[in-house]
């Protein structure tokens, strides 16, 4: 597996963290974790497959997927490509009209969002076009035309950084504190900008602070006591349903993960 990245221009990145091209030339599978932005994606070569059990759904071309609880078994054919871009959390809602909450744990075509023509023409170009800098710009200049005004929401982006500051650890009324905003009024903006709610966001920010630390030097329990899991049947249930595998089958690293 090959990764190159690519930072966005200056115009994207309020909203862009970076882009990807990851291609594989022998064919390959790889474990999807759940992640805390919206990615679009445009596949350049081969075929890419989303694996659930023993069936196996074909990915559009070009595609976005939300955020979500679960992982993703993605299968790359042989001499596969594909671009991905990373929005900021938040970001996404700046291009998307739609509320980003309602493409929670959802893979859709870019057609149910944007232009189909659009989009045919886009495929069309990075398919023509031979530098990866130059299909960078391709996806560039087009997020740029379908730029719909910032909607960056400072308090909700401040509870970002105070949840990651905590490493998932902050209270949905701690977050709240001197806010002059209720709490459904609160949740709501959170859901519409980030594309789930603060307690999920909260908790996928928990485990995924927790598996980037790990180390086998530590036991299990003392590494999720020390991320804030006191009830181990609990945390067994929650990282399961975020890997897919206990925890002692996931550290095997029998599959790559992102």
């Amino acid at each position: 597996m090959n990764i190159e990245t690519f930072l966005p221009n200056k115009n994207l990145q309020p909203y862009i963290r970076q882009f990807l091209i990851i291609g594989s030339e022998s064919g390959m599978q790889n474990k999807i974790l759940p992640g805390s932005s919206l990615v679009i994606s445009f596949r350049l070569n081969g075929k890419i497959s989303h694996k659930i059990e023993n069936q196996e759904d074909v990915l559009p071309i070009s595609g976005i997927a939300g955020l979500r609880r679960i992982p993703r078994l993605i299968e790359y054919s042989r001499k596969t490509s594909t671009l991905l871009v990373i929005f900021k959390e938040g970001g996404a809602a700046s291009f998307i009209k739609e509320p980003l909450h309602h493409l929670f744990e959802m893979n859709l075509s870019l057609n149910h969002l944007f232009s189909p023509k659009k989009i045919s023409e886009i495929e069309e170009k990075l398919f023509h076009t031979k530098t990866n800098f130059e299909k960078i710009s391709i996806v560039e200049n087009f997020l740029i035309s379908e730029w719909i005004g910032s909607k960056q929401d400072n308090l909700i982006l401040d509870s970002i950084r105070k949840i990651r500051k905590s490493k998932g650890n902050l209270k949905i009324v701690d977050l709240l504190m001197g806010m002059p905003i209720s709490r459904d009024s609160y949740e709501k903006r959170f859901r519409e900008m980030i594309g789930t709610s603060p307690k999920q966001f909260s908790n996928l920010v928990r485990l995924r602070n927790f598996i980037d630390s790990y180390s086998s030097e530590t036991s299990l329990t003392e590494a999720a006591q020390e991320a804030g899991y006191f009830d181990q049947a609990h945390f067994i249930k929650d990282f399961k349903t975020f890997t897919d595998e206990t925890p002692k089958q996931f550290f095997k690293l029998s599959t790559p993960y992102w």
